[in-house]
């Protein structure tokens, strides 16, 4: 049986816990948890404690279902903490054929290169554009003879306090970390497929708080931002225009919300601070109110796709997920605002195991999170823990196998090495400590007889 994966999406308005494993290229959840997310606000953690207990929460949930747990977890940032840059290497081949150990070597120079300020952490290095001996766009460069390698690459960062209070928060749960990913990079991973990837495209995530964009053009990421703006200012808004209490406002938006045609009919609602009194409101507002927060919103993500100079890259259009996406015609008024692009409406990849819940938009990080963890990562990337992942086999020849750099082997053969050092060393220290033992005595009756022919 495979080693369990554990995600952990640390989300404004819930956190979600899903425990996994990978059978063969399929990933089979066997437990889930859900808590209401406390100490978390507009994607930034304001109370560790609070956040670590909701942690707590969902993790036990989960485990409870599952049975077991992982000791580490791939854990989701939000784009509130990040920035991005893009930076460029090159290297010489001076074997004439590229493998592992040159691709890991342009990616470090791109990294070395990057401008990245001392207050910031690296969180991947994403490489969209291979250049072999002047020839651009190359899609994979492993195993192709040339005399000079280029990659111009993607780089997040997020600030080093606000990823240490992070893994603080999850760590106080009992957690380890594995990996640390960014959360519009995991809801594209869950939501894309391989034809919206090769064309281009632009994932909008729109959670409870928050708005993570991203744009994938040619092989990976190429630009990420961030909007503290989601579902629950619609909520905030309906609250206040209305003057009823927000839990109200949640089951008005969630029954009535619409982006349709207005209707004229009327519903009683009770008033803040006196719940026993009602009184009667138009649908008419609530669409009012709706229409008008969604629309700024939508137009506020329209213009950041405009400053990122690739909307004539993205083919394939928007592709929108997340909670917030479930109001009934978000997507037509997408369409009207993105100047007529193709806009679809996304779930995560279908799961196995009974857990249909899951493939719900709001769950589009969390799955993508597990799918990180089983390898659906960008090829050549490098990650939080600045080493390059890939899945590829050593380039073999007639006289034998060429010499690579592989970060992410961990065998069985590694750990046996280990051990047969460690061993090694054992011995040798028993040893030296025999020989200084005796040695210490010859010397110390040396020292008693000098003494006694003086005194």
């Amino acid at each position: 049986m495979s080693k369990p994966l554990l995600a952990i999406d640390i989300g404004s308005s819930k956190i979600s816990v899903v425990i996994a494993e990978k059978r063969e290229n399929t990933i089979h959840v066997i437990g889930s948890g859900v808590a209401k997310s406390q100490g978390v606000r507009k994607g930034t953690i304001t109370n560790i404690e609070l956040t670590t207990r909701s942690i707590r929460q969902a993790l036990s949930d989960a485990k409870r279902v599952a049975g077991t747990v992982a000791s580490k977890a791939i854990i989701s940032i939000s784009g509130a903490y990040t920035r991005s840059i893009n930076s460029s290497g090159i290297v010489n081949i001076p074997q004439q054929e590229i493998g592992i150990s040159e691709i890991n070597r342009v990616m470090q120079t791109a990294l070395y290169n990057a401008n990245i300020p001392n207050e910031y952490e690296v969180l991947h290095v994403l490489p969209y554009n291979f250049k072999v001996d002047e020839q651009e766009f190359i899609e994979d460069p492993f195993g192709m003879n040339a005399s000079r390698l280029e990659v111009d690459t993607h780089i997040i960062t997020a600030q080093k306090s606000s990823l240490s209070n992070l893994k603080k928060a999850v760590k106080s749960a009992g957690i380890e970390i594995d990996n640390v990913v960014l959360a519009g990079y995991a809801s594209a991973i869950s939501v894309l497929n391989d034809d919206e990837r090769e064309l281009g495209v632009c994932v909008i995530d729109m959670g409870g708080s928050t708005c993570e964009m991203v744009v994938h053009s040619g092989n990976s990421i190429r630009f990420n931002t961030f909007l503290a703006v989601g579902s629950n200012h619609i909520t905030n808004d309906l609250s206040m225009a209305l003057h009823t209490p927000l839990h109200v406002a949640e089951r008005i938006k969630l029954e009535y919300g619409s982006l349709r045609s207005p209707s004229s009919d009327l519903i009683e609602i009770p008033v803040i601070g006196d719940e026993e009194e009602n009184h009667e409101i138009s649908l008419e507002i609530v669409y009012n109110v709706i229409q008008a927060r969604v629309q700024e919103t939508l137009m506020i993500l329209a213009k950041e796709l405009e400053k990122s100079n690739l909307r004539d890259q993205i083919g394939a259009g928007i592709v929108l997920t997340g909670g917030m996406t479930k109001l009934d015609g978000i997507r037509e008024l997408a369409m009207a605002i993105f100047d007529n692009m193709p806009v679809r409406i996304a779930r995560p990849s279908p799961v196995e195991g009974d857990f249909e819940p899951l493939n719900d938009p709001a769950f589009a990080t969390v799955m993508g999170l597990l799918e990180y963890g089983a390898g659906g990562y960008t090829q050549y990337e490098i990650d939080s823990h600045r080493k390059m992942l890939h899945k590829k086999e050593p380039i073999t020849t007639d006289e034998g196998e060429l010499p690579t750099i592989s970060p992410t082997s961990t065998g069985q053969e590694k750990e046996n090495s280990i051990k047969l050092k460690n061993e090694d060393v054992k011995q040798t220290l028993a040893r030296v400590a025999q020989e200084d033992k005796e040695t210490f005595g010859q010397s110390l009756k040396k020292f008693w007889h000098w003494m006694t022919q003086i005194f």
